[in-house]
């Protein structure tokens, strides 16, 4: 894949079984994201297990597994290109146990897809108390994704089938809840969609005439269109730091026959070149880059944005994992840190939390459990004019909904300058 294009990273969240495999697949599929051989090859296999019918699902499912095995680490599988950018998709669970993937996933994408099912009773689950519909679009915006594309999806299950009345219903809802979250209804395109039928994905579908299109108003130019591909094109291209320290947390690191050990993440700030010597804390390993690569292509640096795998020399797939960080050994690299403070918003809790309580942390691809300490003060979320209220008292234990600023410990997330607030 060339530079000629802006990368972009996208992660599509929702309510489990709202449609997101479906949509996802659809892009890919149309998109050129998968060669024609590979298709039919996977469609061939999903009609001969009865799945004729979840083809783009199942196309991506095949995906996941062989991703998953290691077989192939094919991340140009999950690409698709639009008139303007090169888009990388993020995989983000819809089930509540995978939502610490989610939370991997989302804190590395440029702008959120939320997909909400328009289905009888299906909204509803997704949107209640104990859906991902809220807590997806929630960790989106906590984890700094601030662009938001919302897709109706399952039009066609209406009643009456493409129902104007339900999707303005479902627009208006949504509309309401996301404001309450930060996020402005007005610069985020609404779609009525069917990822299986194919409605308003790539063009104007025939089956909702009264669908005029969507308006986004922001500051940075007002857009519109009518599918979800013109609405990927309105995403706002990131600020991409090249000048500040390289820091690039790891997603996973492979061992390729005849290659040798290959990390594989996103560089979140600075550049990646081959040749350089780079560090990786905490482990404090230092080598040399033989080679970087996006998509099955040489690149001679990779950027902010770049989700890249690039070989090292003389490491061993177990000296390094998921969560380090890497940086150039010659320019500050990245380093331990003793403490950081952080913002915790709880967002369902059974009981209470306390001095004691092991939660786990989530910071950039980092996941591990650490001991809760003393909290500073507590804020409680009143509205977005009022953001946070801090409530300047030492409580001596949380609850659902509070929000403590509490000082952790960092000794085994050795990360100094943490992307997971942006």
């Amino acid at each position: 894949m060339g530079k000629e294009k802006t990368h972009i990273n996208i992660v599509v969240i929702g309510h489990v079984d709202s449609g997101k495999s479906t949509t996802t697949g659809h892009l890919i599929y149309k998109c050129g994201g998968i060669d024609k051989r590979t298709i039919e090859k996977f469609e061939k296999e999903a009609a001969e297990m009865g799945k004729g019918s979840f083809k783009y699902a199942w196309v991506l499912d095949k995906l996941k597994a062989e991703r998953e095995r290691g077989i192939t680490i094919d991340i140009s599988l999950w690409k698709f290109e639009t008139t303007k950018y090169y888009i990388t998709i993020i995989d983000a669970p819809g089930h509540r146990d995978f939502i610490k993937n989610m939370i991997t996933g989302t804190s590395q994408a440029d702008c959120a897809v939320l997909i909400v099912a328009a289905g009888v009773g299906e909204f509803e689950a997704g949107i209640s108390k104990n859906g991902q519909t809220r807590e997806h679009a929630l960790l989106a915006y906590t984890l700094g994704v601030k662009q938001l594309i919302v897709g109706v999806n399952k039009m066609d299950s209406t009643e009456p089938a493409y129902s104007e009345k339900r999707y303005d219903e479902i627009v208006k809802e949504v509309s309401a809840y996301i404001k309450k979250i930060g996020y402005n209804p007005a610069t985020v395109p609404f779609v009525p969609i069917s990822g299986w039928h194919g409605d308003n994905m790539l063009e104007p579908s025939p089956n909702m005439p009264w669908f005029k299109g969507w308006k986004v108003e922001r500051k940075e130019g007002n857009a519109s269109g009518v599918s979800l591909l013109e609405a990927l094109d309105t995403i706002l291209p990131p600020t991409r730091p090249t000048d500040k320290p390289l820091r690039l947390p790891l997603q996973d690191v492979y061992k390729i026959g005849g290659i040798g050990t290959v990390p594989v993440g996103r560089v979140e700030t600075g550049i990646l070149r081959p040749g350089m010597v780079v560090t990786f804390a905490p482990v404090n390993i230092t080598t040399e880059v033989k080679s970087v690569e996006m998509h099955h292509e040489a690149l001679s640096e990779a950027l902010p944005g770049d989700n890249v795998g690039f070989n090292v020399k003389n490491v061993s797939v177990k000296d390094i994992r998921r969560g380090n960080v890497c940086g150039d050994s010659k320019s500050d690299p990245p380093q331990e840190a003793a403490q950081f403070t952080s913002q915790v918003i709880i967002l369902n809790h059974p009981g209470q939390i306390s001095a004691g309580y092991s939660p786990v942390i989530d910071c950039h691809t980092a996941h591990l459990p650490r001991p809760a300490h003393v909290c500073t003060s507590a804020c409680q979320r009143l509205s977005v004019s009022d953001w946070m209220l801090a409530i300047k008292v030492q409580w001596k234990f949380f609850k659902r909904k509070s929000a403590p600023a509490a000082p952790a410990s960092a000794s085994s997330l050795r990360h100094a300058q943490c992307p997971f607030y942006q």
